[in-house]
Order: structure tokens, then C-alpha cells, then sequence
């Protein structure tokens, strides 16, 4: 989970576009600079007022799970600069201070009278699915636990390219200096091959490889231990390098059948062929590092625990982390309020989102087959939508 977060899933074909978590979705790979004729926030992109939030019909339990997760925002929502261009720190106070007093019976209220509703760019929207995964662990090697775990290297460096540019903001990059020049991290196969063995890294070992790829690309989980206690593990940093979706790259290679481009379809393959299935999965040179977590989580984008039904990933060029989001998608689960609290490595862009579906059976399923697409709509303070159409009046 950026994921300090959750990385995104991006299942079936999202796997295919995906991830910190989450992803890590979370911790995200570092942000490459766009291409210079694409929008790079969401004031840049457009914004429009849209419906009313009465019009939108949120079911009364879905307002009081928004609301809660809101009030665990406020606090980030009042403290970061805003990548967006949405919204200053202060413009949040109100709502915050709204939110703290109002009941939950109040919720929708809260939101129709402290909050607009508002589009970016063409409010089109695409939303995927992510999930906590639990997986057979150990704290210490054992016979059947040989897969490493890593913490955050020390040598890992992050570099914010917004010091350096006011046109990259909000930008960063990862790596490692060398000879007084920062130079990538190692990846995926590199660190698989051995890379940081012997360096004291090792947080815990999975049983499963290919188990253990997928808990990367939610980036946070619980390791089933031997004596049948659970380890909790979250995003603690990720190497720099892109993410790439392994099903998009199985289907150009012709591995994966019609019908195959999903979760459990890339796992079966992998399993039916374990000698391809590593070299696979380093298509993803991205590496996501860990932490136990012994607190409330797992934790998302702002450093706090995320809520299943409630929390969403969202890019922080176009939505200020903490802000309502509203769905309506072609998907029914996907449907209603959310809050973005978390970011991912292949969330990006406007009206992208990853929605968090908490642990379990059910959440698995539900994550590994979302691939929603319809409209997205942000809630911002009352009067953002008039002041920022101001602002760009010739």
C-alpha cells in the first residue's frame, strides 16, 4: 500500500495494466515525467462543477464508512500540499472541523452541505481492485520458507525532483549513488538472483514464490507462520523501477488462452510452468520492500490504516489525497463513496482508481475481477470549483 499503500492488482486485464499498495496498491514506483501534452493535475486537465450530492443517491451505510475514513484524512488533508492544484491545506479546515462534530447519522448531510461535487477533465473513469493477501511465512529460514522478504535498503535513495523544478512537483525518482552519480536500483532479477543476500534485510521468508509476487503488487499482507500466529507486513519503499503487468506481457507472448487474462488464469500458468514462471515475473523489474506492522493497517499513502469498502487509490496530481471520491461504474460493487487515501504504481492519470476491498475470500474475489469503467466525481470544499474557474479567466 503505497502504497506505503496498498499496491493495485489490476486484475484481470488490470494485472495487465498495472499495484502499492498498492500498488500498495502505495507504495509507487518513482513517476516518470509525461509527455508535455498531457495534463499533469487535475487543474491543468479541467475542472467543471458537477451534480448535485443529493443527486447521487449514496446509501446511508456507505456515507457513514466515507465518513469515518474522512475524518482519519483530515488531519494529512490540513498538513500536505495539495499535487493536484484542487485545494490549499486551509481550504480543508471547515470540513474537517464539520466532520468531527457531525454524527454518523449526519453523514450524508456532512457531505451534501460541507462539500461540491466536481469533475476532471471528462470525468471518465476506470477502476480496479486491491486486496490484503495471506500467505505462508516464517520470521526465521526454514525447510519450505526460502523466499526472502526484504526491509528498505539503507542505500535506497529517493530523490523529490520538485526542489530542483517548480514543473516537477510532485515528482520523485529512487535509486542508489554511486561514484557521485544516482544510478538505478537493482531490479526484480538482480534482487532475486541474490542482489542484497548477506546484507541483514531479511524482515521474514515466504513459502511460495509466486505467492509472494502477488502480495508485491498489493503491497501489504499477512504472513501465516508456522504456529499459526500472523505477521502483518506493509509497504516500506520500492526501488524505483516501473511496474510492469505481467498478463499484458503473457498475452503478447501468446502464453495466456482466451479467457485466461485474469488472476487465475496468469497463476495457473505460472504454476504449469515453473521453469518460465521466475523469468515471467521479472518482466516487473519493480521490487517493493516491507515492514511489520504491529499497529492498525494496513497503511496507506498517508500513513494510515485503510478501510475495506471505503478507501480507494487515486493519482495525487489529480485528487488531493483525502478527498471523497464518488463512482458510478458498470460495476455495482465498485458504486458509491470512497475516499482516497492510498496511491499505487499504475494508478495514474485522471479518473484512475483502485478500490480497497480489505481481507479475506470475498475481497479476493471481488478485487481480482473488478475492471470498472464509467464517471468519477471529486468532493472539494464549497466554492473550489468557482474559485479555481476564476483563476483562469483571461
Amino acid at each position: 500500500m503505497a502504497r506505503p499503500r496498498l499496491f493495485s492488482l489490476l486484475l484481470p486485464l488490470a494485472l495487465a495494466a498495472c499495484v502499492g499498495h498498492v500498488q500498495t496498491r502505495s507504495p509507487a514506483p518513482a513517476t516518470p515525467v509525461p509527455a508535455p501534452d498531457k495534463p499533469k493535475t487535475a487543474h491543468a486537465a479541467g475542472v467543471e462543477a458537477g451534480p448535485s450530492f443529493d443527486s447521487l443517491a449514496v446509501p446511508a451505510e456507505a456515507a457513514v464508512r466515507a465518513l469515518k475514513a474522512f475524518r482519519l484524512s483530515c488531519g494529512a488533508l490540513q498538513r500536505r500540499t495539495d499535487g493536484s492544484g484542487l485545494t490549499q491545506a486551509s481550504d480543508w479546515q471547515a470540513p474537517c472541523a464539520a466532520a468531527m462534530a457531525a454524527s454518523d447519522q449526519q453523514a450524508a448531510a456532512f457531505f451534501a452541505t460541507q462539500l461540491e461535487v466536481a469533475r476532471i477533465g471528462d470525468g471518465r473513469a476506470f477502476a480496479t481492485g486491491y486486496y490484503e493477501p495471506e500467505i505462508a511465512g516464517s520470521r526465521t529460514p526454514a525447510p519450505g520458507y526460502a523466499v526472502p522478504i526484504y526491509t528498505r535498503p539503507a542505500d535506497l535513495v529517493e530523490v523529490d525532483l520538485g526542489l530542483f523544478s517548480d514543473s516537477l512537483k510532485g515528482r520523485r525518482v529512487r535509486g542508489r549513488v554511486v561514484n557521485n552519480q544516482l544510478l538505478p536500483y537493482a531490479d526484480r532479477a538482480e534482487i532475486v538472483a541474490g542482489g542484497l543476500a548477506g546484507r541483514g534485510l531479511e524482515l521474514a521468508y515466504a513459502a511460495d514464490a509466486i505467492d509472494f509476487f502477488f502480495l508485491q503488487v498489493q503491497g501489504s499482507g499477512r504472513l501465516t507462520l508456522p504456529d499459526g500466529s500472523v505477521m502483518r507486513i506493509g509497504y516500506d519503499g520500492q526501488n524505483g523501477r516501473d511496474y510492469t503487468a505481467i498478463g499484458k506481457v503473457m498475452r503478447e507472448k501468446g502464453l495466456l488462452a482466451p479467457g485466461d487474462a485474469n488472476m487465475a488464469g496468469i497463476i495457473r500458468w505460472l504454476r504449469a510452468n515453473p521453469d518460465q514462471a521466475q523469468a515471467v515475473m521479472n518482466e516487473n523489474k519493480s521490487w517493493v520492500f516491507f515492514k511489520e506492522l504491529t499497529g492498525p493497517g494496513p497503511l496507506g499513502a498517508l500513513g494510515l490504516p485503510v478501510t475495506g469498502r471505503a478507501t480507494v487509490a487515486a493519482d495525487p496530481l489529480f485528487v488531493p489525497l483525502g478527498a471523497p471520491i464518488f463512482l458510478q461504474t458498470d460495476r455495482p460493487e465498485a458504486n458509491g463513496l470512497w475516499v482516497a487515501q492510498d496511491t499505487g504504481g499504475a494508478i495514474k492519470g485522471p479518473n484512475r482508481f483502485d478500490t480497497f476491498w480489505g481481507a479475506g475470500v470475498e475481497a479476493e474475489q471481488i478485487a481480482g475481477g473488478m475492471m470498472a469503467r464509467g464517471v468519477a466525481y471529486v468532493l472539494v470544499p464549497k466554492g473550489t470549483v468557482a474559485r479555481l474557474k476564476a483563476q483562469t479567466q483571461p
